[in-house]
């Protein structure tokens, strides 16, 4: 399980690479998710995602999963291309979303499109169809959707 989820994330890290490349984000091409590697967020992935030995889909009703939603939270909150990152919760359980960096947001679709990579369809898919699950600031949606060209 460990050994094809190491697997998984060198590939993912490879096709954001190239994508990262084409857009000019040279050192992100390099640093991209290498928190995926630390113990805190590998076991609980590996053992989400691979345990069955092959690509699981995240679904719903995988919100239970304390294990993984732990790994996934510090992944989230230590990557800067993950739109989860600029949103604060206040005290009263507000959510607030703050501005995206224009680089972050690149870098966000450098993902999608490493992601595309392997599962096909386009970032701009994704970003369609997920839309509404994200919480991000107006001034992120604009940048995103130029970039996207929607």
């Amino acid at each position: 399980m460990y050994w094809q989820y190491f697997k998984y994330v060198v590939e993912h890290k490879w096709n954001v690479g190239i994508e990262c490349l084409k857009m000019g984000l040279y050192w992100h091409a390099i640093t991209h998710d290498l928190s995926k590697f630390l113990p805190s967020e590998f076991i609980p992935y590996a053992k989400f995602f691979k345990g069955t030995g092959r690509y699981k889909t995240y679904k719903k009703s995988d919100e239970g999963n304390q294990d993984f939603q732990k790994g996934w939270c510090h992944h989230q909150k230590r990557n800067k291309h993950h739109w989860n990152y600029w949103v604060s919760v206040t005290r009263k359980e507000e959510v607030i979303p703050i501005p995206m960096p224009e680089k972050y947001i690149k870098q966000m679709i450098a993902d999608w499109n490493g992601m595309a990579r392997k599962f096909d369809g386009l970032s701009k898919d994704y970003y369609n169809d997920n839309k509404k699950e994200m919480i991000l600031h107006e001034d992120t949606v604009d940048i995103l959707e130029s970039i996207l060209k929607i």
